[in-house]
């Protein structure tokens, strides 16, 4: 019988890891002064991928030893932050001008969100990065997020480009 070597080497010394977890949600938007079709009320398939950093947990005792995070504790965070707020809602960029019909708009449908930027990909994931960073333990670091409008059209943020 052959006896089996265990290797024993510390793979976390200071190794600085990467996790992404994908999430989906659909959002419906309007882009208020907009010279295209977008102009109109329409939705998408967002598709928003998160990644953080830090180093892998090192404590033999702790039951997430080999984890930088756990996937399910990243999950609730999203979930409670962005997919909760935002799946199935409608996003408008608030106007005095309109405060009437936003008014009617809420009075028929519940999830309704009044917003003072224009609800584009690009606005978003940098509100979607202050959001994830503040739920984040202190431990790790958001690096990066990409969130797909659609299949071939998504915008990148990345934490160095914003220091």
């Amino acid at each position: 019988m052959e006896a089996h070597s265990i290797t024993k080497r510390k793979i976390h010394d200071m190794a600085i890891i990467r996790v992404t977890k994908e999430f989906s949600f659909e959002m419906a938007h309007a882009l208020e002064n907009y010279d295209g079709s977008c102009r109109h009320i329409h939705g998408h398939s967002y598709k928003l991928f998160v990644t953080v950093k830090g180093t892998p947990i090192d404590d033999t005792n702790n039951p997430k030893c080999g984890m930088v995070i756990d996937f399910g504790q990243l999950k609730q965070i999203v979930n409670r932050q962005i997919v909760e707020r935002y799946d199935h809602a409608l996003i408008l960029r608030y106007s005095q001008q309109k405060s009437e019909l936003y008014g009617d708009i809420k009075k028929q449908f519940e999830k309704v969100e009044l917003v003072d930027y224009q609800p584009t990909c690009e606005n978003m994931i940098v509100l979607f990065s202050e959001m994830i960073s503040a739920e984040l333990p202190s431990h790790i670091t958001l690096h990066s997020l990409k969130l797909h409008e659609t299949a071939t059209s998504y915008a990148q943020w990345f934490a160095e480009d914003n220091l």
